[in-house]
């Protein structure tokens, strides 16, 4: 009995930290930050929700991270600029409709590589042209596995990558009642366990009353 309240203790313990955490991020990012391209990578990230703009999406680079057949999501350099000489500093974690379908139709849809530069050249602007970007910052303990792996993905295909590489979620956004839920569940589990601890305690003194 009393390793299962030490156990519920800390179950309780995990879900007010893991509330806190993402009541804290709610409230930080209520809205988007705007911020351009060139002062993400010059200054960082501000916040965690952001609104890029002023960015250059390197669609040719882009690779698969679906981890299947079915390719839904992507990860594509942002840059400052279209020089693709730099290293890239923002990967942007894609599974925007127009953005795959591109990419399917460029890599599966043609015979011949004539054809595929063609295509490459009548969307020259949609493979290699500015894109507003909104999303989250990939980041914290929970994300730095996902994190990682991304990471490894990108080196693995060759992409010259800055060791401070920031990544963006597109379309991600802060949870809004996720937290208060779990901080609710902690606070309301840490009541249990007082009483149940309360309890015990006292039934040593109602035994001696008993007896007496």
């Amino acid at each position: 009995m009393k390793r299962f309240r030490f156990t519920l203790t800390a179950i309780c313990l995990v879900l007010l930290w893991l509330g806190w955490t993402d009541v804290s991020l709610f409230l930080r990012n209520r809205t988007p930050l705007t911020i351009t391209e060139a002062e993400l990578v010059k200054n960082g990230s501000p916040r965690e929700w952001l609104h890029i703009t002023g960015g250059y999406q390197d669609l040719l680079m882009g690779i698969s991270t679906s981890g299947s057949v079915e390719l839904d999501a992507f990860l594509v350099p942002l840059r400052v600029s279209q020089d693709s000489s730099q290293p890239i500093e923002v990967l942007v974690e894609t599974r925007n409709p127009q953005v795959v379908q591109l990419l399917k139709d460029y890599y599966f849809k043609f015979d011949t590589e004539e054809a595929k530069q063609a295509y490459l050249k009548e969307h020259q602007g949609d493979f290699f042209g500015q894109r507003d970007i909104t999303g989250m910052v990939i980041s914290g303990l929970i994300a730095t596995g996902n994190k990682d792996k991304l990471m490894k993905l990108a080196k693995d295909e060759g992409l010259n990558v800055s060791d401070n590489v920031l990544f963006i979620s597109e379309g991600k956004e802060p949870p809004t009642y996720r937290g208060f839920l779990f901080l609710a569940l902690g606070l309301l589990g840490l009541i249990k366990v007082t009483a149940m601890w309360k309890k015990t305690a006292n039934a040593p003194q109602a035994v001696s009353d008993e007896e007496a």
